[in-house]
């Protein structure tokens, strides 16, 4: 294909960052020129991804930053894997920006769209760097766009939950910097590379503590039982289309961060056990929660917990068929959760309150369809995406004879169905809700772009099988990864 420039893994990044850096000046000259700008970087970046990923999965991009080979200097390592959620987080990026072309109302709609700009910018970068402190540092990057998009409303409550997530984001942050300054002060390098091939510099111990700091620090971002307080309030709080953003891409970039990590510095059976452990408390605690609530969008982030913690576990039987699971629940949550709490706004008018799901299927057959569609993905129904995501990790944990996980999924699967189930008959079989709002054009094709990606999935599931494949590969072959950065 020729091009008129080369491109290159950096666009992902510098893309979103100039066009949100360009906006306050855009602001100035163009009023109307505000809602379209995001909208065409990302199309932009998704143009590089078509380009890109079809090589990526083929051979690795290894892009060194400023001609400096590494360990000295910085690269992106744009994989399989990474390429995977580039694209992702690229596509989300642009189905919320349509989204919210109408509505979202609340202004200064500039601030928005750069707060939402940078969090897709940080968020690729997680996945792209392949230096530790630079995580580090486009970590902070997504944080703090989270943090102000929580609360963007400018309300009392959305002050609180944007107060807690700074506090317990900036916990998350000190873990996880901490940690990397033990590596750091008995290796003498930041390269993710370098560093797993320095680890026998550091004691058993110090890795040990060290993966505990980097287990808390992610963990807290990627939601992780017992440091996801935060998570309710905050979802609950933001607009719908940052809880979206928060449900496919912030929390999948901190799953990519701990599960990179863990693999390629701490591959000890102790702490893979244990995530996948933790995973399975989240998953139960999670969907318990989620049965008892009578706030929509808080029922919402408790199930996006749990699909977390479902992922989680898959992750931590460290196998290929595991990490395959683990991919596929992680595509699958995002897209249906991001469809779910987009259909639930658009139909609810932005209210918390389950009755105004009431005898919308009447009122709003196409978003009540959407919803039930996405209700049925995640619970895991066929032929719908969910049903072949949820297969993939009850087979993963039936080949390393797991049984036990699963009678736990297949029992937290039917506390799953209870609430959703109860929810969509809300729409059908209960009296009319008073909401009367009319939903604009470019929100019902925003969600619906979504809703085509569930039955895509579930009616051709072979369709993304190479992908995952090479994604699972990708993080296991610690080797392959070390080798292709350092061989220069």
């Amino acid at each position: 294909m020729p091009e008129l420039f080369p491109l290159s893994p950096v666009h992902y990044v510098a893309a979103p960052l100039l066009a949100a850096f360009l906006l306050p000046l855009v602001a100035k000259l163009s009023r109307s020129f505000i809602k379209i700008l995001p909208g065409l970087t990302f199309l932009y970046v998704l143009y590089v991804s078509a380009v890109l990923f079809p090589h990526a999965l083929q051979s690795p991009i290894i892009e060194q930053i400023a001609g400096w080979a590494p360990p000295l200097g910085i690269n992106l390592y744009y994989g399989p894997m990474a390429g995977l959620f580039a694209s992702l987080f690229s596509a989300l990026g642009f189905i919320v920006w349509l989204y919210s072309l109408t509505q979202m109302k609340q202004e200064p709609l500039d601030r928005f769209y750069i707060l939402l700009m940078m969090l897709v910018a940080g968020a690729t970068g997680i996945v792209l760097t392949g230096d530790i402190f630079n995580l580090f540092v486009f970590m902070e990057i997504t944080a703090i766009s989270a943090f102000s998009l929580t609360a963007f409303l400018r309300e009392d409550d959305k002050a609180e939950a944007g107060f807690k997530y700074i506090l317990i984001g900036s916990l998350a942050s000190t873990f996880v910097l901490l940690g990397i300054a033990v590596l750091y002060s008995y290796t003498g390098t930041l390269n993710l590379a370098d560093l797993a091939l320095s680890m026998e510099k550091v004691p058993l111990s110090v890795r040990v503590i060290v993966f505990g700091l980097f287990l808390v620090g992610f963990g807290i971002e990627a939601e992780i039982f017992p440091l996801n307080g935060w998570a309710p309030d905050a979802y609950s709080a933001a607009p719908a289309p940052v809880s979206a953003l928060f449900a496919g891409i912030t929390v999948k970039a901190a799953l990519y961060a701990l599960a990179r990590v863990t693999i390629l510095l701490f591959p000890f059976a102790g702490s893979m056990a244990l995530i996948s452990i933790l995973g399975l408390v989240t998953l139960v605690i999670s969907e318990l929660a989620a049965l008892h609530q009578k706030n929509l969008f808080r029922m919402l982030a408790y199930s996006s917990m749990g699909q977390v913690g479902l992922a989680i576990a898959a992750l931590g039987l460290f196998t290929a068929e595991g990490v395959y699971a683990a991919l596929f629940a992680m595509i699958n949550h995002a897209i249906v959760k991001g469809m779910l709490f987009l259909a639930v706004f658009a139909m609810a008018g932005g209210s918390a309150n389950l009755d105004n799901l009431n005898g919308m299927g009447r009122k709003k057959p196409v978003l009540s369809f959407m919803f039930t569609l996405g209700a049925f993905a995640i619970i895991g129904l066929p032929p719908f995406s969910g049903f072949w995501s949820k297969l993939s990790v009850l087979t993963a944990m039936g080949q390393t004879g797991n049984y036990i996980m699963i009678a736990i999924v297949l029992a937290t699967t039917i506390v799953e169905a209870t609430y959703y189930l109860r929810a969509t008959g809300r729409l059908y079989l209960s009296e009319g809700s008073p909401v009367e709002s009319k939903t604009p054009l470019s929100a019902i094709a925003a969600v619906a772009v979504l809703a085509a990606g569930i039955l895509w999935i579930g009616f051709f599931p072979g369709s993304i099988d190479e992908i995952l494949t090479a994604g699972a590969q990708d993080l296991l072959d610690t080797a392959k990864y070390t080798e292709g950065v350092l061989k220069d």
